[in-house]
Formats: C-alpha cells, sequence, structure tokens
C-alpha cells in the first residue's frame, strides 16, 4: 500500500505542529549578534515559512551550536525542505542534514516526548522517496501542495490538496493534510472535518487519530485528546508514534501508564531436531498457586508437535498455513489452561489456594473480564503473534480499547 512509503514524509506536519507545543526560539538572545536573527527566524517560523527561515536558523546554529530550540527548528526546517525540493539528491541530503539537527537537539535536552520516534522513522543514508499516488497528475499536486505548505501558502496549498482528493477521493493524506492546513490556521472546527474524512477513508491508519488530538490538547480538551490517542495506539500498537502520542498526554496532564506485570516463570523451546524443552521456575510459595504455570508450559508444547511439524491444535486454528509460528491462539489457549487450574485449585476442599499470587489474580481477572487476547497482543507480541493483530482487530475494536483505557492507562504498570 502506499501509505506505507511515505511514513516519513508526513514527519514534516507533525514536526511543525510541535514547534507550537515549545517555544520556537529562545525570548532573550544569549549572544547580542544573534538576537536580530532570532527575532526574525521566529516571526517565519510563526509564519509557517519554514524555507524561508532555514538560512536564518543556519546563521544562529553556528552562532549558538548549543540552542536545542534553534537545532529542532532546524531540523524541522530542513524537512520542510524536502517538501519543496525536486532533486532526489537535494531531497536526501535535507533529510540527512533534519536528521543531524534533530539528534543535536536531542542531545542538548529538547523537551519533546516524540523525538526519539521522529528521529528514528527518518533513515540514516536520507533515502526516503515519497509516493502518494500511482497517477501522475495527482501526484503533482501533491507535491505541488507541499511545497506551498511548506512555504506557509497555506490556501494555495489546501486547494491543492482538494483538487488531488477530487481527483482521488481515496488519498488519505490529501484528507489528512488539509486538516493540518486548518490547524496551521488555528481552525480548529474545519481541521476536525478533514481529520475525520481520513479516517474515514482508512480507520486502520493511525496518523489521524493522532494528529487530530493536537488541536483537542492545545484546546486543553485533555479526555477527548486522550480518546484520539487511545484510538490512534489501538489501530497501529508497534507504531513508536503512537506510543509517544499517549506519552505526551501522560505527560502533560500527569498519568502514569503501564500494562500489567506478569511475569510467566515457563518457556517452551523447540530444538531442530524437533524435541521441546519446557523450563519451570515457579519461584512462588507452594500455597501461591504458581504451580499452574506448569501447565501453560505443556499446553504451549503440545502445540509445537504434530506428524508433520504441525499439531492438530494449530492446524485447527489457522488451516491454510503450513509452516508453525508463535500465535496468539496458543498463547491464549495456554493461559486459559493455566487460568482453568487456578480455579479449580481455590476451590479444592483438600488444601485449596488461599493466597493467590498477585500475578496471577491478575491473570485471572483480565481473563474474566475477556481481556486476555488484549493483553497477549499488547505485551507479548513477538513476530507470529504480530500476525494475528490486524485480524483480531477486525472484529474486537472493542476489547482493545477497554484493554487500553482500563488497564493501560490506569495500572500505571502495576
Amino acid at each position: 500500500m502506499l501509505h506505507k512509503n511515505i511514513k516519513t514524509y508526513t514527519l514534516f506536519a507533525l514536526i511543525f505542529a510541535l514547534l507550537f507545543s515549545f517555544a520556537a526560539l529562545p525570548a532573550k538572545a544569549q549572544i547580542e549578534d544573534a538576537k536580530d536573527l532570532k527575532e526574525r527566524a521566529a516571526v517565519l517560523v510563526k509564519q509557517g515559512k519554514m524555507i524561508d527561515a532555514l538560512p536564518l536558523l543556519e546563521q544562529i546554529a553556528i552562532i549558538e551550536p548549543e540552542n536545542a530550540n534553534n537545532q529542532f527548528s532546524l531540523g524541522a526546517a530542513w524537512l520542510a525542505k524536502t517538501r519543496v525540493a525536486t532533486d532526489k539528491e537535494e531531497i536526501k541530503q535535507s533529510f540527512i542534514r533534519a536528521r543531524k539537527a534533530l539528534i543535536k537537539a536531542k542531545q542538548l535536552g529538547y523537551p519533546e516526548p516524540k523525538l526519539d520516534a521522529i528521529i528514528q522513522s527518518i533513515p540514516e543514508n536520507g533515502s526516503t522517496v515519497p509516493n502518494y499516488s500511482k497517477n501522475a497528475e495527482t501526484e503533482q499536486l501533491m507535491r505541488e501542495a507541499e511545497s506551498s505548505f511548506a512555504q506557509g501558502k497555506m490556501d494555495e496549498a489546501f486547494k491543492k490538496y482538494q483538487k488531488a482528493l477530487q481527483l482521488d477521493p481515496t488519498l488519505y493524506y490529501a484528507a489528512l493534510y488539509s486538516g493540518d492546513v486548518f490547524v496551521q490556521k488555528n481552525d480548529f472546527s474545519n481541521a476536525e472535518i478533514w481529520y475525520q474524512k481520513a479516517i474515514q477513508i482508512d480507520p486502520n491508519i493511525e496518523t489521524a487519530y493522532r494528529y487530530s488530538a493536537t488541536p483537542l490538547m492545545k484546546q486543553k480538551k485533555y479526555d477527548q485528546a486522550r480518546d484520539r490517542y487511545v484510538e490512534a495506539y489501538i489501530t497501529e500498537p508497534f507504531n513508536k508514534y503512537t506510543a509517544a502520542g499517549l506519552g505526551q498526554w501522560a505527560q502533560v496532564t500527569g498519568a502514569t501508564l503501564g500494562h500489567p506485570r506478569i511475569d510467566i516463570p515457563a518457556n517452551v523451546v523447540t530444538k531442530e531436531n524437533g524435541d521441546i524443552n519446557i523450563t519451570l521456575d515457579s519461584g512462588g510459595k507452594i500455597d501461591d498457586g504458581s504451580y499452574a504455570w506448569t501447565v501453560y508450559g505443556l499446553s504451549r508444547a503440545s502445540w509445537q508437535t504434530g506428524k508433520e511439524g504441525l499439531s492438530k491444535d494449530f492446524k485447527k486454528a489457522y488451516p491454510n498455513e503450513k509452516v508453525y509460528r508463535h500465535s496468539l491462539a496458543e498463547e491464549y489457549n495456554a493461559l486459559k489452561t493455566t487460568v482453568t487450574v487456578i480455579k479449580e485449585s481455590m476451590n479444592k476442599k483438600d488444601k485449596p489456594v488461599k493466597n493467590l499470587n498477585p500475578q496471577l489474580a491478575k491473570l485471572v481477572k483480565l481473563h474474566d473480564e475477556g481481556l486476555l487476547e488484549p493483553y497477549i497482543l499488547f505485551v507479548m507480541a513477538d513476530k507470529g503473534i504480530y500476525q494475528d493483530y490486524a485480524e483480531y482487530r477486525k472484529q474486537n475494536r472493542d476489547k482493545l480499547r477497554r484493554y487500553v483505557v482500563e488497564y493501560v492507562l490506569t495500572e500505571g504498570g502495576k
């Protein structure tokens, strides 16, 4: 899908918005010679004229190389340059310079939770050439719109985004960036209209949910912003930006985020010759229910055996797959079996478990609330389990949302 090739290209809209979350440039110049440069650059940055601000920001960086705010603005300006440049080498070098400036901003302590995610999304060699559409006319309109946006010509940019959207009503980023235009104009009502349009086009891309939280945060509508960040997270939980978005909300509101802590003391490893090793380190008291983890290991082992390398359970759960992988179904079955044994042990007449291990109690609670699968997907996902996320999300978005709201936003890692 095309949108997977242009995620780095959405960085400018994100970083440009962040410039207004903090002071873009310090009010008092540390060096008197830089005062005029700073004042002029600050005006241009505020107007969204990042290309015009670029040479001024470069001069300030020479005079004050330890100015974290300026380094961040400089990174934003170089990202803007990638939107107006037409030569591939120029685009590449602009990405490299943007990354260098942002890394410097981080080293100098620039206070932005998303900064790590932004840096990681820019390839070290700058090799990012975005494509919005296979249609040449639509692609050209998007590039022209991006150029106008980077130069602060918001009305012109909006018109071109709209023309691109008319040519291709499914063009997610034309709708998304139309919303960005109105954010820069502080017209949050119209920004919301276009962000919602992008969500309608493709509800399985996280960006519009996350971008739409920015105006809400600016208006201190923190509960509504939280809901958008949650939607972004459950849409793409393995995307570094969605976790950073929740982190930004938590930083502003003072919330402590975290998943429930459940340490599984059992491990199952299949060797090359087909043998399966189960290791168990209960580490708990005999009467706290920890021995129930034994069945966890046995259950998982049963999924990894079979005459043709695939167990009956695996083939039943994934009839179209020919190669074993660790899966949501396997992990859920193992944890569910563990819960069953725990409950049986607590109800035994002879030596029942009375002082249940707190982590096992949490496991039982997640199971009883129907949130065990979301826990597995968010906390235990490896390469195999990850493959089950999109299909689960189709039918169970409400459960994923409940888990994040009821646990991640309230547990604080307990």
